[in-house]
């Protein structure tokens, strides 16, 4: 006990005011009194204005019952400078069951107090930093959300103006492709996380709007759709790409008169996020993968920049099928 490390004091009770009468030395190294200081005394002349009167109340209780106790406590030095000590009580008892002696060791956890609080400060600075810039995100995505809104009014207006069919088709094409940007940045501006994109409630949401915007009832949509979150910095490629394969799907797969279902599943795999898209419809030309259309050119490019796989092959007996593989790499990290 002497030799030992850790600061140990032994206090007897059936004395007056319950004094030291064993303390070793690392007890004197750690409070900075000498043997002669701390003999004979009872040990509250460690207390000061900053100890618990909590902790005190429930030394006195653990005295008086004669049990164990283990708490953390401000104890001061000689030099008056404080420190966090993690007491722990025992009682000594004779061959009768009295308690003799109460035994205590005292170790110094002001260094972790200080982790502690130094952490929990850089704690709410760091979330005090990340309501600022979620507040800035979301007023930027606003921003963008508004001046999308004022560059599909002015393609709107363009393409009324238009006695060129195909002009005007072309115009319209650009108005939904920038009308599922604005999309994608009215979810990211609703959003508590703006750093993650819903894709599933997004193809709902799109498919939602643009069977809707058909005016047909012939035209069934299944979904099969896996929530996943992924990176908000993809999201609008992504958006653009499914708004594109859906545009055509139901552009080109079910002329008038022709109804037919339209089936969109997601799901993750072992390497990658795999989406597909299905239509029953007239089926596609052996041409049709081919960058011949500006639309077929974009899905080749947003394909590319997500990492993704993208292939375009007709159905048996009659229809399309696309296979998205976007690798695991765009997912978003749990939050």
């Amino acid at each position: 006990m002497r030799a030992s490390s850790i600061a140990m004091v032994m206090t007897d009770p059936t004395l007056p005011d319950h004094p030291i009468v064993f303390a070793n030395d690392a007890f004197l190294r750690l409070t900075g009194y000498s043997l002669l200081e701390v003999m004979g005394r009872n040990c509250r002349f460690l207390q000061g204005p900053d100890s618990d009167a909590a902790a005190i109340a429930d030394i006195r209780r653990a005295i008086a019952a004669g049990v164990d106790l283990t708490v953390e406590l401000v104890n001061y030095r000689k030099d008056g400078s404080a420190f966090h000590n993690a007491l722990s009580l025992s009682p000594v008892r004779g061959k009768s069951g009295e308690v003799r002696y109460f035994f205590a060791t005292q170790v110094d956890v002001t260094d972790q107090h200080r982790q502690t609080d130094e952490l929990r400060h850089a704690n709410l600075a760091l979330a005090a930093a990340l309501e600022t810039a979620t507040t800035l995100v979301h007023e930027i995505d606003h921003r963008v959300k508004n001046n999308l809104q004022m560059v599909s009014a002015m393609i709107l207006l363009q393409s009324l103006d238009r006695s060129d069919l195909r002009l005007r088709d072309s115009l319209l094409d650009t108005l939904s492709r920038v009308e599922a940007l604005s999309t994608v940045h009215h979810r990211l501006h609703r959003s508590g996380d703006v750093s993650r994109f819903d894709v599933a409630d997004y193809v709902r949401d799109l498919l939602d709007d643009l069977v809707g915007a058909t005016g047909r009832t012939d035209i069934r949509v299944r979904l099969d759709l896996m929530p996943v979150l992924v990176q908000a910095g993809k999201s609008a490629a992504l958006a653009l790409l499914f708004n594109e394969l859906f545009t055509n799907a139901l552009k080109h797969a079910f002329p008038p008169g022709t109804p037919g279902t339209l089936a969109v599943s997601i799901a993750r795999e072992a390497t990658c996020i795999v989406a597909v898209i299905e239509d029953d419809g007239v089926g596609v030309s052996p041409t049709a993968t081919r960058l011949s259309t500006f639309g077929q050119s974009l899905i080749q490019t947003l394909s590319r920049q997500l990492g993704a796989e993208t292939t375009i092959g007709p159905m048996s007996p009659s229809g399309t099928r696309v296979r998205i593989e976007l690798p695991l790499a765009i997912v978003a990290a749990p939050v």
